[in-house]
C-alpha cells in the first residue's frame, strides 16, 4: 500500500465518506476548494492506478468506490508516522498531544477507561 499525497488522502476521505461517488459528486464534497472537474478525475484514476478505488461504469460515467479499507490506512500509515516521529512510542505521542493541549484531562480519562475495558 502506498502512501497517498494529501490531495489524493482528501479524496480519499471523501469516497470513504460517500462509498459509492460519482466524480460530481466527490466534487461536491469539495465545496472549499477550487479544483477543475478534469483536475479531480484525473486524480481520481491515479487512485484506480494504485489500487485504492474500484469502478462500476454506467456507459461512459464512472461510479467509484474504495478498495481500501479507511481503518487499513490508517493502521498503516500511523503506525508508520509513530515509528518515525515517535521512535514508535505511542506514550510520547499522547505525551506530546498532552503537553500541545490538543487533548484533555478528560479525554485522557476517557483513554483510560478504553484501555481498561480491553
Amino acid at each position: 500500500m502506498e502512501k497517498l499525497t494529501n490531495k489524493e488522502e482528501q479524496i480519499m476521505q471523501v469516497i470513504w465518506k460517500l462509498e459509492k461517488a460519482f466524480v460530481k459528486d466527490i466534487m461536491a464534497e469539495l465545496t472549499d476548494e477550487d479544483i477543475h472537474y478534469n483536475t479531480l478525475s484525473t486524480i481520481v484514476r491515479n487512485l484506480e492506478e494504485k489500487k485504492y478505488v474500484g469502478y462500476q461504469a454506467y456507459g461512459k460515467t464512472h461510479q467509484y468506490f474504495p478498495l481500501i479499507k479507511l481503518t487499513d490506512y490508517r493502521n498503516k500509515f500511523m503506525a508508520k508516522a509513530v515509528d518515525a516521529f515517535f521512535k514508535g512510542s505511542y506514550l510520547d505521542v499522547v505525551s506530546h498531544f498532552a503537553k500541545e493541549e490538543k487533548i484533555s484531562a478528560q479525554e485522557l480519562e476517557e483513554i483510560l477507561k478504553m484501555i481498561e475495558k480491553k
